[in-house]
């Protein structure tokens, strides 16, 4: 009879462990916690947990985040998307800061047929031919395009240059884009700088741009070594402005900068806490994120990690489902859902729809000053 009873109780822990199990919908995070992009995927991992805080059930189920460190590192972000696929279980993804991470872990989340929500990582080639990677920013095409048409339309420049940072994807194909609309437009391209991810000192690439005399520099690197570009061209004596993309924007520039970031430019998304005529969502993420981190501005970064979740959220409520594949039909159905950085549609390639941003730094500050259509 004790046998019996044993075997009755262990019977109902194991069914109500599985109860609690089917109970609880994982949302699998990867990104860079540690490493050269740190900075960034921590904002991210933040306006995600911001989101989960505010949404913590869908379907009547609780939500649970489970968090990867991917390290900053190619192998180690497809480790990361592999743990969460095989060892948690997770019913979708969100991640990554970077580009060439993305790729990484968007190839293992592919086979498995898990849908991931890219945060920033804005390189064409992530969701090129994917069916399960889409991506709540937009591509890089459309923010060169917008970068080459403000710089030559509305500040009237016709002589540019670009200092690339050749070992990141990223920064090869941001420069790109830019160069190919700028000249489509009429612009001249001067001169092409080159330099690698971790190089500190910039002083013969800027050297030879000064020589060059351009109106305008495109500089799309992350924010770390853009500032320390910015800080040598001011001590050289460099007059040509600045302007980069939106891995710039982040609030560390102006720290690490100083007043040579002053009347740095560059492109965004469109949100930031100095906007006017915020809407409804931003707004509410904007007040939300002022409680929870006292005294830390929130970027992009943080609204982007804050659009994904929500955009999967939306997901698996049409889809009345936390199946991937349900989540993933549904993300192909994604129009006009509001998020902080707008109003969100997917397209055809599973790539955001969205205005883009002008950011200046004034006194010390970003302003956002606009959006440019390219």
């Amino acid at each position: 009879m004790r046998k019996l009873v044993l075997a009755l109780v262990v019977c109902l822990m194991a069914t109500g462990a599985a109860f609690a199990a089917d109970d609880v919908i994982k949302i699998g995070v990867f990104n860079c916690l540690t490493g050269q992009n740190a900075f960034g995927g921590q904002l991210e991992l933040e306006g995600t947990q911001l989101a989960q805080k505010e949404i913590p059930e869908v379907l009547g189920k609780k939500i649970e985040l489970v968090i990867v460190d991917n390290k900053s590192d190619k192998v180690e972000a497809a480790n990361a998307v592999t743990r969460l696929i095989e060892r948690d279980k997770v019913n979708a993804i969100i991640g990554t800061y970077g580009s060439s991470l993305a790729m990484a872990g968007g190839e293992v989340a592919e086979k498995a047929g898990v849908p991931v929500m890219g945060t920033s990582c804005t390189n064409p080639l992530v969701t090129q031919g994917k069916q399960y990677y889409f991506r709540a920013c937009f591509i890089d095409p459309f923010q060169g395009a917008g970068a080459a048409a403000y710089a030559y339309r509305d500040l009237g420049f016709k002589k540019a240059a670009l200092l690339i940072d050749v070992a990141n994807d990223y920064s090869v194909g941001l420069g790109n884009f830019f160069k190919q609309n700028f000249t489509k437009l009429g612009g001249e391209i001067v001169s092409e700088m080159k330099y690698q991810s971790g190089d500190q000192d910039f002083t013969a690439q800027l050297t030879e741009l000064i020589s060059k005399k351009p109106d305008i520099v495109f500089l799309p690197a992350y924010f770390a070594e853009g500032a320390i570009v910015l800080k040598q061209a001011k001590e050289l004596g460099a007059e040509f402005r600045f302007m980069g993309g939106d891995a710039m924007d982040n609030p560390e520039v102006v720290t690490l900068g100083g007043d040579a970031v002053e009347g740095f430019l560059h492109t965004t998304f469109a949100y930031d806490p100095s906007m006017p005529n915020m809407n409804p969502v931003a707004q509410k993420f904007t007040e939300n994120w002022k409680k929870a981190f006292p005294g830390k501005e929130p970027n992009v970064n943080a609204a982007l990690g804050y659009d994904s979740y929500i955009l999967i959220v939306d997901a698996i409520k049409r889809a009345g489902s936390a199946d991937p594949k349900a989540i993933r039909d549904a993300l192909e159905q994604t129009k006009d859902v509001p998020t902080v950085t707008g109003m969100t549609t997917l397209n055809a390639t599973h790539d955001a729809e969205k205005e883009l941003g002008i950011v200046e730094i004034r006194d010390g500050k970003k302003q956002f000053i606009g959006t440019v259509t390219p």
